[in-house]
C-alpha cells in the first residue's frame, strides 16, 4: 500500500498537482488523531483521515481547490455527532475535527541549454530552488558527472541531457517549461531559438548575449517565417542590467533573480532579462 509521503513523492515525480491533507486538531472522540495524513490528487487518494463524513468533505474540498488552482492553504472544521451538518453521512463518534488542507502546485520547469561558466553557475544557483531542473549541452564534457558533482545536493530535481543536436530535447521537456539559451555557440542558440519558436508547448523562451546579436537572430528569424509578435516574446539580452560585472557567477546571480521573479509571478511566453555572454 502506498503511503501519503510515497504518494506525495510520486505526483511531484510525475508533476501532477495534489493537496495534502492534515488532521490539525482532535476535540473529543474521532477516527484519527492529529497529525494524520493523506494525499488527494483529481484522480486519486493515498492514505485516510478517517473515513466517512470527514474524509469525503476532505476529499471534496481538495479537489474543489485543485480546479482553482488554488496555492493558499484552507482549514475547515468538521463536527462528528448526529447533529452535525453533513454532506457525505452522517459520523457521530462525539468530538469535533480541524483540518488543513496544503495545495502543492506543480513545481516549475527550468531548460538551461549551454552548461558552460555561465551555465554551470546557474545551475548551481537554481539547484536551491524547488523546480525540475534540465541542464542540455552538445559537449559531453559539460555535463559529465564529475563537473555537475557540485549539483549533487541539489533541491532542484536536476536532469542532464547530453544531446549532439541540443534542439532536439527541446520536444521532450514538460509543458510551460521555462527555457534559458546560452550555449557556447551562436549557430547553435540561433538553431534553438528557431526550434524552440516553433515547439509550442514551452514557456518563456530567453537568450544570452547582446543587443547586436538580438538583432541579427531577429533579422534572420523573421526570414525564416517567425511572426514580430513571436519575436517581442523572446527576451534578449537577459539578466540584470542594472547589476555590474561580468564575470559568470554574476551574470548568473542576475539570471536566476529575474527568472523566480517570473517564476513567482503568472506564467508567460517572455523571457527572463539576462545579462551579457562575454564571460561564457
Amino acid at each position: 500500500m502506498t503511503t501519503w509521503l510515497e504518494a506525495l513523492v510520486r505526483v511531484r515525480r510525475e508533476r501532477r498537482a495534489a493537496v495534502l491533507v492534515t488532521v490539525l486538531a482532535v476535540r473529543g472522540h474521532a477516527p484519527r488523531e492529529a497529525g494524520t495524513k493523506m494525499v488527494v490528487a483529481d484522480d486519486g487518494t493515498w492514505g485516510t483521515v478517517g473515513g466517512g463524513n470527514l474524509e469525503a468533505s476532505a476529499v471534496e474540498r481538495s479537489r474543489a481547490l485543485l480546479a482553482a488552482g488554488g496555492a493558499i492553504p484552507e482549514r475547515f472544521t468538521v463536527g462528528l455527532s448526529e447533529h452535525a451538518p453533513y454532506g457525505h453521512g452522517r459520523q457521530c463518534c462525539g468530538g469535533e475535527v480541524e483540518v488543513l488542507l496544503e495545495p502543492q502546485p506543480v513545481a516549475p520547469a527550468v531548460a538551461v541549454f549551454g552548461v558552460g561558466h555561465v551555465g554551470l553557475e546557474l545551475a548551481r544557483v537554481l539547484a536551491r530552488q524547488d523546480l525540475d531542473l534540465h541542464l542540455v549541452d552538445s559537449r559531453e564534457e559539460a555535463v559529465a558527472p564529475a563537473r555537475l558533482a557540485v549539483l549533487d545536493d541539489a533541491v532542484a530535481h536536476v536532469e542532464v541531457h547530453h544531446a549532439p543536436l541540443p534542439e532536439l530535447a527541446l520536444a521532450t521537456l514538460p509543458p510551460g517549461t521555462h527555457v534559458l539559451v546560452l550555449t557556447h555557440d551562436h549557430a547553435e542558440d540561433h538553431a534553438l531559438v528557431d526550434a524552440a519558436l516553433r515547439t509550442p508547448h514551452l514557456g518563456s523562451l530567453g537568450v544570452i548575449g547582446s543587443s547586436a546579436k538580438w538583432a541579427r537572430f531577429r533579422h534572420h528569424l523573421l526570414e525564416a517565417g517567425h511572426s514580430p509578435a513571436a519575436l517581442d516574446a523572446v527576451t534578449s539580452p537577459i539578466g540584470l542590467p542594472d547589476l555590474p560585472g561580468k564575470d559568470p557567477a554574476t551574470i548568473a546571480v542576475g539570471v536566476a533573480a529575474e527568472l523566480l521573479r517570473r517564476l513567482s509571478s503568472a506564467p508567460t511566453h517572455a523571457g527572463p532579462v539576462l545579462g551579457d555572454d562575454a564571460a561564457r
